[in-house]
């Protein structure tokens, strides 16, 4: 099976959580502390044209696969994104109704903090979740997540020409992917295989041939619309989106934004406001079928 490693992409998290983060430290980094549970008045102010609060969700939802249920004296909290590895754990998101730590004994403690993993099931009005069901993690039965197909190599012949063995090195490939972050209209670069791939939004030709200076390995430079710098601005819109939990980008001319609920108003915007295709929201809370 091929891989493929994307470098140079935007790897852009919504927060970096470390586990000697104090509480305080969550509560101001986390957009899933801050925006799941719906916007306060210190809330950063929505993009323009897109929802200013997190959408309600029509009938019954549940999470995708297992998450944190942690409550720290405040309350029992549903965390959605990022949890902090640290003991206890940090991690904030939407108020819980209908929980009853007794009822779920499959949870640890410490701090004065309970946890505990579960696939929750349960109403979102935008603010609050109310539990109807909880499966803990050693009683749920984990589905096979199909795997994304990894990024390929668009170029037929990526050799270019006879193969020079003094420029295939690990170092040469460093010295390449350097080179590449900096040419003009550079859009990301990737790896599939022991092939360099390096996309450009102009002057593909010239690309290569720079390239070819350093690396004398399989290589291909293909074609984007979008520079990585024009994605990180457009990253920096959706990291203001209500209930954002993460902004990551996998391929050209590709952003992926995870918030914790969206009824189709936050993409339907995306696509107005950026044009169809460049930014997929997906949700951390999907509709109960039946």
């Amino acid at each position: 099976m091929k891989t493929s490693l994307a470098l140079g992409a935007l790897a852009l998290a919504a927060a970096t959580l470390t586990g000697c983060s104090s509480e305080s430290e969550m509560r101001a980094e986390d957009p899933a502390v801050a925006d799941a549970g719906g916007a306060g008045d210190d809330s950063p102010a929505a993009p323009a044209g897109a929802p200013a609060s997190v959408p309600a969700a029509e009938g019954r939802v549940a999470t995708q696969g297992l998450v944190t249920v942690l409550d720290d004296g405040d309350g029992p909290e549903l965390c959605l994104g990022a949890v902090a590895e640290s003991l206890p754990p940090q991690c904030g998101g939407p108020k819980i109704t209908g929980w009853d730590w007794a009822a779920h004994e499959m949870h640890e403690q410490a701090g004065g903090v309970r946890w505990g993993s579960f696939h929750v099931t349960g109403t979102f009005d935008g603010t609050t979740f109310a539990v109807e069901e909880a499966i803990p993690a050693a009683l749920y039965d984990t589905l096979a997540v199909p795997q994304e197909e990894p990024l390929g190599t668009p170029c037929e012949d990526t050799q270019g020409g006879a193969a020079d063995t003094t420029k295939s090195s690990p170092e040469a490939m460093d010295a390449t992917l350097t080179a590449a972050s900096a040419l003009p209209g550079y859009a990301m670069a990737w790896l599939d295989g022991n092939v360099v791939n390096v996309a450009v939004t102009e002057d593909p030709t010239g690309a290569e041939a720079a390239l070819r200076e350093t690396w004398g390995g399989p290589l291909c430079v293909s074609e984007a619309e979008h520079t990585q710098a024009e994605l990180e601005a457009i990253q920096r819109d959706l990291n203001e989106l209500p209930g954002m939990l993460s902004v990551a980008s996998s391929a050209p001319d590709r952003l992926e934004v995870h918030v914790v609920q969206d009824d189709g108003s936050l993409q339907e915007w995306a696509d107005e406001t950026y044009g169809a295709g460049l930014v997929e929201v997906t949700s951390a809370l999907v509709p109960v079928e039946g």
